[in-house]
């Protein structure tokens, strides 16, 4: 997707990272630095600080945390590096930086409680397939316990849905294909597709559910901070 955001800097002038909002720019820093450390020892960092399953023997309390800047592959972090500063620097200018720094976290958590939530009733299910021999329910559980999870996606769809509620008339214009609507019709969409794809397995290879997870709670910490009237940044331009 493809959207742009003009800010006025007051006359600062400093090069491109100097002019982005403090969280935004520092959490792409963070994942630029991790992403690279994976490639210089990609065992290591995976087995340390992806996610696996609470029972696994790879589990680590901070998984749950550092999941979140650790990426798969280029395109993985290209798409959810871009995506963080077109639409975080806009939600972070608007709430404040320390109030984004919260809800980028919260909503990162969400998603994996999810995750973990629907990985529990999966496993659930096939160790009642297990407890009766049936080989696939085993390789399943084995499956679950042996496959890591990285991306900051859960959060970067919370955030994308925090702009939505922010300019729910917005356009946003998708780059493939090259479909135009208003940014809360755009997320519904996403929405839908998510919990499609998560619910059929059609896509299997990503944590659907952590997406739908980042999504639920930025949604729920937007609604709560703008009832209680303090969802905007009193100091911003």
């Amino acid at each position: 997707m493809a959207y742009y955001y003009y800010g006025n800097d007051g006359g600062r002038r400093g090069g491109f990272l100097s002019s982005l909002p403090p969280v935004t720019k520092n959490l792409i820093i963070v994942n630029v630095i991790v992403f690279l450390a994976s490639l210089l020892n990609e065992n290591f960092m995976i087995g340390t600080f992806a996610l696996f399953y609470p029972t696994s023997q790879y589990f680590h309390w901070w998984q749950v945390v550092t999941h979140m800047f650790m990426h798969g592959g280029f395109w993985h972090i290209f798409f959810n590096m871009y995506t963080l500063l077109i639409f975080g620097c806009v939600v972070e200018r608007i709430i404040g930086s320390k109030k984004f720094l919260l809800f980028y976290f919260i909503c990162g958590l969400g998603a994996v409680a999810l995750h973990l939530g629907v990985e529990y009733l999966q496993m659930q299910s096939y160790m009642q397939g297990a407890a009766l021999g049936n080989a696939t329910a085993i390789q399943n559980i084995a499956l679950i316990k042996n496959t890591p999870t990285v991306g900051a996606s859960g959060a970067i769809y919370g955030v994308l849905m925090g702009y939505a509620m922010l300019f729910p008339e917005s356009r946003m214009t998708l780059l493939f294909p090259p479909v135009t609507l208003s940014a809360k019709w755009m997320v519904a969409i996403f929405a839908a597709i998510e919990l499609f794809t998560g619910v059929t397995g059609l896509s299997a290879g990503i944590a659907h559910f952590a997406h739908l997870g980042g999504m639920l709670i930025g949604w729920l910490m937007i609604l709560s901070w703008r009832k209680r009237g303090v969802l905007f940044d009193p100091n911003r331009l």
